[in-house]
This record gives C-alpha cells, structure tokens and sequence, in this order.
C-alpha cells in the first residue's frame, strides 16, 4: 500500500505547482516577499501612503455554481467568478485589494482542470491589481466524487481608518444606485440549477437569452472596484452592499442604522432575461425571486440626493440607475 494507491497522487500535485508557478508569479508586486512554495506567505505591511491603514479581509466561495462549471467542461471563469466576489465584499467597506490566498479540493486531482481554475483565479487577480500569494491544493478522494472540486479563498485589503465606508452616516433621504449585475453573479444557483435543469440542457441555445442556457449562467461575478474607487476617492459615497444572497433588500438592509428603511423602486431597472426565465419556470414567487437573486443589481451605492447625478455619471459604463431611497421607519 501507498499514498497513490489511497487515492493521494504527490506527483500529480508537484506538478500542478510547477506549471502554475508563472502564473502566479505574475500577480506578484513589490511587497510580496516569497516566492511559490513557502510554508507562509511574506507581505510588507508598509503604507506609506496611509496614515492609519486598516486591513480590511473576507472569505467566500462560489456555490454550486461549480455543478455548472463542471458540467460544462469549463473551467477558465470560476475562479475569475471567485476573486471578483471577495474584491466585492471588501470594496464594501471601502477597502481596495492587497492579497489573495485560496483553497482548491478535489477527488481526484486532475492537473488540466486545476491549472485553469488557477489561470482563472491569476487573471482576475491582476484585473484587480491584487497578488495571488498563497493556496492549498487538497485531493480528498474520500470527501469528493471523481471530477467534482471545490473552491473558497480569503482576501485581504485595506483602507484608511477615516476612509473606511460602514453606513454609520446613512440619512433618510439618501438615494440608492444600482449598478448592474452579469447575471446571477454566484448566488442563488441551487435553486436555478433545480428550476432550470428540469426542462433545458445546459448546451441547449434560448433565444430569449440569446445564448446557451450554460454559457448563461457562467456569465462572470462582476469587479465593481475600478467603477467604485474613484467615487470612494472622491468621498461621494455613504454605503455600499454588495448584493449577494439574500437580495438587493436582504444587503442593503445591513447597512442601515437603527430607525432606518428601504423605499426600493422595483420596477426602475429591466431585470435580465435570465431571471425571468427562474421565475416562470419554476412558478417562483415574486418574494422568493428578490430574496435569492439579485434581478440585475450587483451592488447598491447609497449617496447624498445632491450627489447622485455625479454618481449616475462616473458610473455610466455599469449601466446605473437610481433604485430608490432611504426613508425613516
């Protein structure tokens, strides 16, 4: 008996390494001070820039969206999908990207399929100016089928002290701004996958989707960080949600201080084809429909009335759009 015949392959892993090896190097900037293959990752925690830096750090993973990915045979956006979503969390809180580490387990590691789940992870990494540290590559041949893998990782950022955007100053009267969501982004895929699945297969062509019901539905998690960073810089911004599960009320509503609501204009923005094909497949109410899914909305700016014109602005390339207000209780 040995450790292959367990089910563990070492070389397999090993090789892994050395082929993403480049890739990763490639996120690296000047405050990464390890190479691949250490027991920790090095970071230089110096910012000279800011007078009082908070670390600002999520973790999260992608769900079953992974059925969708494995299914299909595509595994190049997952891990695009994965950062986008962690940038997302922390850019909530004002916050930009410093590092990325993550956590990859399989059955039966396959190095194709690892190599470009870590191809999608580096590109998205370097989209967003952020380094890709650190990982684990666990085969667990005993939790997970052959051909199934999982996917979490945890970002770091940071954010000055004064700079940091937590809803504390939120007033009834402040306006709410969408910015539109690809598509399901990487929540509420159980229920999608249990809707849809019944009557389509995911390689069948919908032409109210214009697009194959798979190729929908691995539509990339949007990076809002580019579009939000400049508003953050120029202090238009009182809160932001990044509208995940629980829907564009359930996060925005986290935000709020006590004694404080949601006046959410619902029929203000075209809700995607995607999302009207859910609900009438499945028959879903329209209360389940807002409480799982984001209906095109990926994220929820709330700003000053004097400042929402500017914001609808800088924002333009997002297709925003005013979606309501904050009011008293």
């Amino acid at each position: 008996m040995d450790y292959s015949t367990a089910g563990v392959n070492i070389a397999a892993g090993d090789e892994l390494v050395a082929r993403i090896k480049p890739l990763v190097r490639s996120t690296f900037d000047r405050r990464v001070l390890a190479d691949v293959g250490h027991f920790g990752a090095l970071y230089d925690a110096r910012f000279e820039e800011l007078r009082h830096p908070v670390l600002v750090s999520s973790t999260d993973g992608v769900g079953t969206k992974l059925k969708i990915a494995i299914a299909m045979n595509v595994h190049s956006t997952i891990g695009r999908d994965l950062v986008n979503h962690c940038v997302n969390d922390i850019l909530a809180c004002g916050a930009r990207p410093l590092f990325f580490l993550d956590y990859f387990a399989t059955g039966k590691l396959d190095v194709a399929v690892a190599e470009q789940v870590i191809a999608g992870l580096v590109a998205a990494c370097r989209e967003n100016g952020c380094a890709l540290i650190g990982g684990e590559t666990a085969e667990l041949p005993s939790l997970y089928a052959e051909g199934d893998y999982d996917l979490a990782g945890t970002i770091v950022g940071v954010v000055e002290k004064d700079a940091i955007v937590d809803g504390r100053s939120i007033a009834a009267g402040d306006v709410l701004i969408g910015l539109r969501s690809s598509g399901l982004h990487t929540n509420g895929y159980s229920l999608a996958r249990a809707v849809l699945l019944e009557q389509y297969r995911l390689d069948e062509f919908i032409p109210e989707l214009d697009a194959t019901l798979g190729s929908a539905l691995l539509e990339i998690h949007r990076s809002y960080l580019r579009s939000v960073q400049p508003l953050l810089e120029k202090k238009l911004l009182v809160g932001i949600a990044h509208i995940t599960g629980g829907g564009i009320e359930g996060n925005t509503r986290r935000i709020l201080p006590k004694g404080l609501a949601l006046d959410i204009a619902w029929g203000e923005w075209e809700v995607p084809p995607i999302f009207r094909l859910i609900e009438r497949c499945g028959n879903v109410s329209t209360d389940e429909m807002r409480r799982v899914f984001n209906l095109g909305i990926g994220m929820v700016l709330v700003v000053r009335p004097e400042h929402a014109q500017t914001v609808l602005a800088l924002t333009a390339d997002e297709q925003s759009c005013v979606i309501g207000r904050v009011v008293s209780e």
